[in-house]
């Protein structure tokens, strides 16, 4: 579809409802735009590497579960 017939089509709108058509582009345009911002923040892989430790009993029962084991 041309500009000029969307155009023809909101000029044919009453005016009321003109105020909701452009509320609407101005959603579509700002989530469009952080679609692009989000793009460009790309997360690094490993950025956290050696940064965390587990102890090494992490894997053992837990002793307040033994009632239930």
């Amino acid at each position: 579809m041309s500009q000029a017939k969307i155009f023809e089509k909101i000029k044919m709108i009453p005016v009321a409802y003109q105020q909701e058509v452009e509320d609407f582009i101005d959603f579509i345009l700002q989530k469009n735009n952080k679609g692009i911002q989000e793009e460009k923040k790309k997360r690094k892989i490993g950025l956290l590497k050696g940064k965390m430790k587990m102890s090494p009993d992490f894997d053992e029962p837990l002793n307040d579960f033994k009632d239930y084991m």
